[in-house]
């Protein structure tokens, strides 16, 4: 707590007055980030054309995913004692993903027939098994985007 109350330019005192424990630093920073990842989606559709917002927010998802890792006990006890809702994150997460792929089907973009739970488990796998971030692991999502293609009409 020291350490990040140093890198933050504030007193320990102040971290300790906003968050007590580890636990509700912890459960701030993820809130936070559920937050950003959300944001981040509509942000990239009103930059890119639904298919590249996609693939965008697939590097951002990894980039979350990848930073958890190391988290991944403390966050689970913290979902199972009620200090983080996974629930409600989950279902904003999915939201994020279901804003794009909506706005890539109704561009003819993106495919109408696939499942934005399966999209989300297909990230995570790839990351999963690809043990973070590669040459890979690029290789992969461009595949799995790929696949969400939407078939031209010729």
């Amino acid at each position: 707590m020291r350490a990040i109350a140093r890198e933050a330019g504030v007193g320990i005192a102040t971290l300790y007055r906003h968050f007590p424990t580890r636990e509700a630093l912890a459960a701030a920073v993820y809130r936070d980030q559920v937050q950003r990842l959300t944001q981040g989606a509509a942000e990239l559709l009103r930059r890119l054309p639904p298919s590249q917002a996609l693939r965008a927010w697939m590097d951002l998802f990894g980039d979350w995913l990848i930073t958890k890792h190391g988290m991944i006990d403390t966050l689970r006890g913290m979902i199972d004692s009620g200090e983080i809702a996974g629930t409600e994150s989950r279902d904003e997460l999915l939201a994020a993903v279901s804003s794009i792929l909506d706005a890539g089907t109704a561009a003819g973009d993106l495919r109408s027939d696939v499942a934005v739970d399966d999209i989300t488990a297909s990230i995570i796998g790839i990351f999963t098994v690809t043990a973070g971030r590669s040459e890979r692991t690029g290789r992969l999502l461009d595949l799995l985007l790929d696949g969400l293609r939407a078939e031209r009409k010729a």
